[in-house]
């Protein structure tokens, strides 16, 4: 039963944000248990299997059934889970004066909050019973339970971080030491992160050179040795501060979570961990990929409909081993009691393994035939459903595999840590993201004032896109809008970057400012001067009705002018380049467009991306054709929260690469802003002189017909989409023109005239 629920200034900012992204959309409060009903999104399911009286953790009781659940959380029930596990039940005193029968001994039993869970004694800390032996007391503090008690607030230094940041550190890696790809890609991957740092002295977290991720003895990726290279690292401290990677732990027969070393203090980023291993707000539990996993990004998903769950030819299906005997046996050997071969299709093979025609049971030879006759991918993007059951050891391929077959995952894996499971709620349709995600969980940690709640985890575009230290209020992110029932400020500011000399007062930079300055919705212009000649006079300027504030660039780069200034404050910025030129309707009706998508770029030039065959990599083209998947920055408006974005969440290694060649600045704010919203940008008025004025007699037009320079954009095409880990630009055919644009209807009937004159 639920209690009465707190007064309203008793909770969070977070607690009351995610209410009210609850009810607003219906127009009524409604409560969490209502809004889950009502969601329809694909989440992860679990099956029932039969409880195991010797576990009890919390990852067992979410797959027990209700009525057994019921039974086991009463009073009298306590006592007997505590025999059933191995422990005597404790003795309560009754109270003096009363007797057997008397009133003591109708007391409910205490029931502890889950919030008491990470404090409980583990097996280093003795508090279990007296069956256990000091000897397996020994046993069980060895190797990866020794810090079993560690919490971020015992086991981590947060003055490191409160001095230089959040930066991740990645040792040099040591001659002769062998690295598997997969380790290499996760090593590259934070390399390329806008974490990273390469000076020690400034990091605040650390990560291994040596290759962990494989710690089966049998494995020929198994680094021996490792316990003594560790504690040679003379930065190691006992683990303090850092973050270990591992995929694989113990071999056969009992592949124990032990990843063979003392890992001390450090954190845990490990697959297949069980609820019982894991520490909480400690170690992240991470899914089980293989060594063909993209490092970033990867292909799109296969979800073409907006159908969710997509209703597909099979319900339920699975294609994998059956393991006929050792752990993860009996999972896999019971599935063939589901099979129907038509809407549910389970298939196991006996073939692995060198020895398994000793195991061979009756049904391997039919099993291993009916396994022949399907495609795995075929099934398993034609599944509404797909199973996910544990193998030798908890976690599978198949979780990854089906999510980005936009198949909804059945979890068959008792006491499994869900990935990520800190932030993501895999009850609702949540998206795991890239590699970042994990550094990004560390870091809100470590600065909780400033930490995403689960709603922006849990909600498009999610937490890797929204950065807490903008701001702590939602309705600051262009993609909450339409969530909050907001709408952004009826005016916006004009940018115009400009980088050559002012010397004449026709320059089209001084006409461009003016007709921005005349339009209704402009509420400032700020002159953005990159030039290396020194500003010119005030009296040089125009009389605007609007003030223009005039900030000249320190470091005169490209990317300068999209820097998140504090001058800007308005929601929308108009960003224009010194050549560009706009009418004063032409402002006016954009800005219109922009109210209405303010999470996209809305603008005029447009241009587009291919895929080269030929050359085997993306192509760049301003060729007018019907489609465009890039609106240039040259003339076009967007939110100023991707000013910010842009500054503090690209690496600088992509920035750099566009100061160097000045150029390329625009085509990253496309992909940025699309890997955001997942949309294409948004092509107004079609303008054709735009492409004839940009070729006139100005130091940027040459720059526009210079063939180095277009060589240059193919190549940032690329460079970007390497780090993306994909192609995020989107093509769209859509234009939006005003009203009766065209139409031959008289000039005094529209709204925007000055267009139909262009």
């Amino acid at each position: 039963m639920r209690g009465p629920s707190p007064r309203l200034g008793e909770r969070s900012r977070a607690e009351r944000g995610e209410e009210s992204l609850k009810c607003l959309p219906a127009g009524r409060w409604r409560s969490g248990a209502e809004s889950g009903a009502r969601r329809t999104r694909a989440a992860p399911a679990f099956l029932r299997s039969p409880p195991d009286p010797r576990r009890t953790h919390a990852g067992q009781k979410t797959l027990l059934d209700a009525a057994l659940r019921r039974h086991l959380s009463r009073p009298a029930a306590l006592p007997r889970r505590r025999a059933a596990a191995g422990s005597p039940a404790p003795r309560r005193a009754a109270p003096p004066g009363s007797g057997r029968h008397g009133p003591g001994a109708e007391r409910p039993w205490p029931r502890f909050p889950d919030a008491l869970r990470p404090f409980e004694p583990g097996p280093d800390g003795g508090g279990g019973g007296g069956r256990v032996s000091p000897r397996q007391r020994r046993d069980a503090s060895a190797g990866l339970y020794r810090g079993r008690r560690c919490r971020m607030e015992s086991c981590f230094d947060f003055a490191l971080c409160r001095k230089n940041g959040f930066k991740v550190y990645v040792y040099p890696q040591q001659k002769g030491e062998k690295i598997a790809e997969s380790y290499q890609n996760v090593l590259a991957a934070i390399e390329g992160s806008r974490f990273y740092t390469s000076d020690p002295s400034q990091a605040c977290l650390f990560v291994l050179s040596l290759d962990t991720l494989d710690r089966d003895q049998l494995s020929p990726q198994y680094v021996h040795n490792l316990r003594s290279k560790v504690q040679s690292l003379h930065l190691w401290n006992n683990g303090r501060n850092h973050l270990i990677f591992n995929l694989y732990s113990g071999t056969w027969p009992d592949y124990t979570e032990d990843v063979g070393f003392d890992i001390g203090q450090a954190m845990l980023a490990k697959a297949s961990i069980s609820t019982e291993n894991f520490r909480p707000n400690f170690d992240v539990s991470i899914p089980l990929f293989s060594k063909d996993h993209p490092r970033t990004g990867g292909e799109k998903g296969f979800l073409r409909f907006n159908t969710i769950p997509p209703l597909r030819k099979y319900m339920l299906v699975f294609k994998g081993k059956r393991y006929l005997t050792g752990i993860g046996s009996d999972t896999r050997n019971a599935l063939y009691h589901v099979h129907n071969g038509e809407d549910v299709v389970l298939l196991t093979t006996c073939k692995h393994g060198k020895d398994w025609q000793k195991h061979k049971d009756s049904r391997c030879d039919r099993d291993n035939t009916e396994y022949e006759k399907y495609d795995y991918r075929e099934m398993l993007h034609n599944a509404t459903f797909c199973l996910v059951p544990r193998g030798r050891r908890l976690g599978s391929f198949r979780f990854l595999e089906a999510l980005q077959a936009a198949c909804v995952p059945v979890m068959l894996s008792n006491g499994w840590e869900l990935p990520f499971s800190e932030v993501i709620d895999w009850k609702q349709a949540a998206v795991i993201g890239d590699e970042r995600l994990l550094l990004q969980i560390i870091q809100d940690r470590i600065f909780k004032h400033i930490s995403r709640n689960s709603l922006i985890w849990n909600k498009h575009p999610g937490g890797l896109f929204v950065l807490p230290q903008y701001s702590s209020y939602l309705g600051d992110f262009p993609y909450y809008y339409a969530n909050l029932g907001l709408k952004p400020l009826p005016t916006f500011t004009a940018v115009i970057h400009a980088v050559t000399p002012l010397v004449s007062q026709s320059q089209p930079v001084l006409k461009l400012l003016v007709a921005v300055a005349k339009s209704q919705y402009c509420a400032q212009i700020i002159v953005l001067w990159n030039c290396d000649k020194p500003l010119p006079a005030k009296h040089r300027w125009p009389a605007t009705s609007v003030p223009v504030i005039v900030i000249e660039g320190e470091s005169k780069v490209m990317s300068s002018r999209f820097l998140p200034y504090d001058n800007i404050v308005t929601d929308a910025v108009l960003s224009l380049d010194e050549d560009t030129v706009l009418s004063t309707t032409e402002v006016d009706f954009a800005f219109t467009v922009w109210q209405s998508f303010p999470e996209r770029i809305v603008g005029y030039p447009a241009r587009s991306h291919f895929w080269d065959n030929t050359k085997e990599r993306w192509g760049y083209t301003s060729k007018w054709t019907n489609d465009y998947s890039m609106v240039l920055t040259g003339a076009a408006i967007y939110h100023k929260y991707y000013h910010y974005l842009y500054t503090h969440y690209l690496p600088a290694s992509l920035k750099n690469m566009v100061d160097q060649l000045a150029n390329c600045e625009d085509i990253l704010m496309n992909f940025l802003v699309s890997a955001v919203t997942k949309l294409p940008p948004i092509k107004v008025t079609q303008k054709k002189q735009y492409k004839e004025t940009m070729m006139g007699q100005t130091s940027r037009a040459s720059r526009w017909a210079d063939p180095d320079h277009f060589a240059q954009r193919q190549s940032c095409m690329n460079t970007f989409a390497s780090w993306f880990g994909y192609m995020p630009l989107i093509h769209s055919q859509m234009r939006l023109d005003p009203v009766l644009f065209k139409d031959q209807v008289s000039i005094l009937r529209k709204k925007y005239r000055d267009i139909e004159r262009l």
